[in-house]
């Protein structure tokens, strides 16, 4: 039976404790770069958003995956993604070679900007 997850919390406490660690730690990293993000779960899966869909993580039975939601930032991020599996616009990484926090920081930042463009846009249409 699949677990349904009630909250990211829930989705943390039910992993191992090295993935615990790792994805409390990129939690962290996003709400420290993203303050004013909206946590919660969607797709049965830890999500974020601000002025329209942030970023995601995925802990999966090979590897975990930040999904930056953005072809853009991956782009731009290219060089400093060298050492990871990029597949669309996300990331998989192993446990033992986590992305650094202060990328997934840089990355955060470059999505809410990404995000304020498209809205300021919007608008202008």
């Amino acid at each position: 039976m699949k677990t349904i997850f009630k909250d990211i919390d829930h989705y943390i406490s039910v992993q191992t404790p090295d993935v615990q660690s790792l994805l409390e730690q990129m939690r962290q990293t996003i709400k420290k770069a993203a303050p004013k993000a909206e946590e919660k779960i969607s797709y049965n899966l830890p999500f974020y958003r601000q002025n329209g869909h942030l970023a995601a993580f995925v802990s999966q039975k090979n590897h975990l995956s930040f999904v930056t939601m953005s072809t853009a930032v991956i782009k731009l991020f290219k060089a400093e993604l060298k050492n990871f599996k990029v597949s669309g616009t996300t990331i998989h990484f192993q446990p033992k070679n986590p992305i650094p926090s202060t990328l997934v920081k840089k990355i955060i930042k470059a999505r809410i900007k990404e995000n304020i463009n498209k809205l300021s846009k919007t608008k202008k249409k």
